[in-house]
């Protein structure tokens, strides 16, 4: 049933957007600025993806055969059906209020983008929650495979491999223009909302009384930290803590010399860091550690390594879309790149590992402001995407400030731990780490 896991993930793409589309018209209604090239982007998503795709797809496969294999999915599928073809009347009415909103006209606006969302959530968990259930108890498997291979169809212009490149791009462009103060994913609740922090049971990496050693100086002292799927960790700390230590010694290039590493239900703690690498922890080290005489292509070309070939090419248009400067000097040796644009060529490095877990170390080391600010929105757009990143900082309040959960080092050892906007308000924390 590949075609419902596509269909989910597209789903949650949507309800992101229905969330921001909530959160925007709050925005308006307490008197926020329009940004006429955010709603467009928006919008045009909403028109390639959903109206031009998402929609004819159900339509002509999933809801075509169940349609047909039982009267008892009728109603439901002529419902869903004039959802689809309403939803493009919908944009149009949006886009035009966008048009009138300058003229003093925000309320309007505000109200639509609120139905628009509600009425996209509905769709969403009506979809999910009677219309899946009921295609897996009517289809049989011959379906499925017909389904399938047409979702699949990497030939087919709605299906195919450019279309998926062309809707990645509209979505980063959305998130790239999204207000700070509302971000994609959100701040909404429910059952559907795809953006929640994962359940307690799926842990992706489980460490146990770890401990690390520089000769006779001990320098982790029974760490004991837990990551979940998705989540986006924090782990701050003054110069000499540790952080660098034990991102080290979680990818391998620091011995252990005590504890337990577990990682995706598997004992890593006696494998190289190769095999690590192998099953999906990727790091973007301190320093960055660029191989300056290199390309920053052939740079990039190395963190695919482990990687088949054949997919290569894709992964390595996707960081030139996430980082254009990369493209635009791809041929240019690493060493000739400012120190941000090498922050940016060692985090995409690290993404052509395709990492289950992204260890972030000090990427906001030595770098302006600004470059600081650049850095911390790629992290925020990899963690929308659902990334599960491990970031380590000196920066402490930029790091909790986007951080699902943090922990606090002290001189090996952990001190205190709890959600990212919990250690920001904890006083000892404010003290310590910023200035407050």
């Amino acid at each position: 049933m590949e075609a419902l896991r596509i269909i989910s993930d597209e789903h949650k793409n949507f309800w992101r957007i229905a969330v921001t589309l909530e959160q925007v018209a709050g925005e308006l209604d307490a008197g926020g600025a329009v940004d006429p090239e955010f709603f467009r982007s928006v919008f045009d998503y909403i028109e390639q993806f959903a109206d031009h795709a998402h929609h004819l797809k159900e339509d002509d496969h999933l809801f075509r055969l169940m349609r047909l294999r039982s009267a008892e999915a009728v109603p439901l599928i002529e419902a869903l059906e004039q959802d689809h073809r309403l939803a493009s009347e919908h944009l149009v009415q949006l886009r035009a209020e966008l048009a009138q909103a300058g003229t003093g006209r925000q309320g309007a606006l505000a109200a639509s983008l609120r139905d628009y969302a509600k009425r996209l959530k509905n769709h969403i968990t009506t979809e999910e929650t009677e219309a899946m259930p009921l295609a897996r108890r009517l289809l049989a498997e011959s379906d499925w495979a017909e389904i399938d291979a047409r979702f699949s169809d990497n030939q087919d212009p709605v299906f195919g491999e450019q279309a998926r490149a062309e809707f990645r791009e509209l979505y980063h462009r959305v998130v790239s223009l999204a207000p700070e103060s509302v971000g994609l994913g959100g701040h909404s609740s429910g059952a559907l909302d795809r953006s929640a922090a994962p359940a307690v049971g799926d842990l992706l990496l489980k460490v146990s009384g770890l401990e690390s050693s520089y000769g006779r100086i001990k320098a982790l002292k029974g760490l004991n930290l837990e990551v979940r799927r998705g989540e986006t960790v924090a782990l701050v700390g003054a110069n000499g803590a540790g952080k660098t230590t034990f991102l080290r010694t979680l990818s391998g290039v620091q011995p252990m010399g005590a504890g337990q590493l577990w990682f995706d239900g598997e004992d890593i703690s006696r494998l190289r860091s190769d095999r690590r690498m192998r099953r999906g922890i990727c790091q973007s080290p301190e320093g960055r550690q660029v191989f300056g005489p290199l390309s920053i292509e052939d740079n990039l070309l190395l963190g695919a390594y482990t990687q088949p070939r054949q997919q290569v090419p894709e992964d390595l248009e996707k960081v030139y879309s996430m980082f254009p400067i990369l493209k635009e000097k791809c041929k240019l040796p690493a060493g000739t790149l400012s120190g941000g644009q090498q922050q940016m060529l060692a985090i995409g490095r690290a993404l052509m590992g395709r990492p289950k877990l992204l260890l972030l170390d000090e990427p906001s080391m030595g770098l302006a402001p600004l470059l600081v600010e650049e850095v911390f929105n790629v992290v925020k757009a990899l963690k929308r995407q659902g990334m599960t990143i491990i970031l380590a900082e000196q920066n402490a309040f930029a790091a909790l400030a986007i951080a699902d959960r943090g922990y606090v080092l002290e001189t090996g050892e952990i001190t205190l731990t709890g959600s990212g906007q919990e250690l920001i308000r904890n006083e000892k924390v404010r003290a310590a780490y910023l200035g407050m």
